[in-house]
């Protein structure tokens, strides 16, 4: 840990409720903060009939309901607009996102814009202060990945120029976070490998972080060991309620962890890959991690070591750098187990990601996250990083 502060401040959503059935509660809560609300979501979690239940919830307690479906890809500024527009028309006064991050992370965005106004991307680095409380927000989400019910940030891309916009200021922490691991259950294969290691990844850079601090790590660790040990379990076994269960938490952890101690080069290097070619965040975040963990271990042993130890099954008496390199080793080894291959394999196409190499090394540089990596790099280090990600072998 390199932060030698001794003074931290901690943020969280004012209420957190977890657990099986949880969901069922969301009426009982809303109706503490408003009398019509604006449901966020997306077609797929309206064709499980999450919608539909979660306007029954609400129904149960008195509260009238309208929704916003049109979050069909990773959150963009335009859908902020469309759900504001929505929101002010019906006269809404309470938010709720129901989906995975990219429909907590439009709720986030509209609820602060809803009370401040202006533009999403005017708030990007500060450059506008949020200085009215936000429109509530009960976020809910259906994945175990993201943990952005638990964070104050929200990731919006800028359609105009395709660069994801991170957001950070306390207004855009959801009022409060509802997290039931049963909504998990309907996740396909693919999206619980790529969810699971954004968790994992949220764990392992707030962990490396230079800004980490003692409350920080503690949920950290928490969240790295829940999530080592059930995320292939999930994988296999998509009804395993005790491993959803787990994952759920482990995902809610490591989103309160790097909320307080932020993200590092992972994130910095994914979110370009993401804007300008569409790879979904957790899937660049995985095609990333093991290149960055090889390229930050000789600055971070002691952590990657405790790490390891949640892979070192046998017990077995290893020296750090031996566990470090078990970490690395073992995320490999996960990452293809889930079939998450490298960019090319990913589909893009080789002369198109070698001419943006330039743009997201600066992108990411500008995103403030890279800066928080135990091992800094320099621009050309970073561009050699995004060749080494195009062919990597898991």
């Amino acid at each position: 840990m390199i932060q030698t502060k001794t003074i931290f401040t901690v943020h969280s959503p004012a209420t957190i409720v977890y657990g099986r059935d949880a969901f069922e509660e969301v009426g009982v809560y809303a109706k503490k903060l408003g009398n019509k609300a604006l449901i966020i979501s997306d077609p797929i979690m309206d064709s499980l009939g999450f919608v539909n239940q979660c306007r029954t919830y609400l129904k149960a307690q008195g509260l009238e309901a309208v929704s916003y479906l049109g979050v069909t890809t990773e959150p963009v500024d335009t859908y902020v607009a469309e759900g504001q527009d929505v929101l002010q028309a019906e006269g809404c006064d309470v938010i709720i996102s129901v989906g995975g991050g990219s429909c907590i992370d439009t709720g986030k965005a509209i609820a602060v814009v809803a009370t401040n106004g202006g533009y999403i991307g005017d708030y990007i680095k500060m450059q506008k202060i949020a200085e009215q409380a936000p429109i509530p927000h009960i976020a809910i989400p259906t994945t175990a990945g993201t943990g952005s019910e638990a964070t104050d940030a929200t990731v919006i891309t800028n359609t105009q120029n395709d660069v994801k916009m991170m957001i950070k200021q306390p207004a855009f922490m959801p009022t409060i976070a509802i997290v039931d691991p049963v909504l998990t259950v309907t996740s396909p294969p693919a999206i619980t490998a790529a969810t699971g290691i954004d968790a994992l990844s949220h764990a392992i850079e707030s962990y490396l972080s230079r800004l980490a601090h003692p409350y920080s790590n503690v949920l950290a660790l928490s969240a790295m060991e829940l999530i080592v040990n059930n995320l292939f379990r999930v994988y296999e076994h998509g009804d395993d309620i005790d491993a959803r269960e787990a994952m759920s938490l482990g995902s809610l952890q490591a989103g309160l962890s790097f909320s307080n101690a932020s993200v590092a080069l992972v994130h910095g290097m994914s979110r370009p890959i993401g804007a300008i070619f569409h790879v979904p965040h957790g899937i660049s975040n995985a095609m990333l991690l093991p290149v960055v963990l090889e390229f930050s271990k000789d600055a971070c042993i002691n952590q990657l070591a405790d790490l390891g130890e949640f892979f070192n099954k046998d017990g077995k008496l290893l020296t750090k750098e031996e566990l470090a390199d078990l970490a690395i080793i073992s995320i490999k080894e996960m990452c293809k187990k889930m079939s998450i291959g490298n960019l090319k394999q990913w589909g893009i196409e080789e002369d198109a990601f070698y001419a943006a190499i330039p743009k997201m090394s600066v992108d990411a540089i500008a995103s403030g996250s890279p800066s928080n990596n135990p091992k800094i790099p320099t621009e050309d280090e970073l561009r050699e990083l995004y060749n080494i990600a195009y062919h990597y072998e898991f």
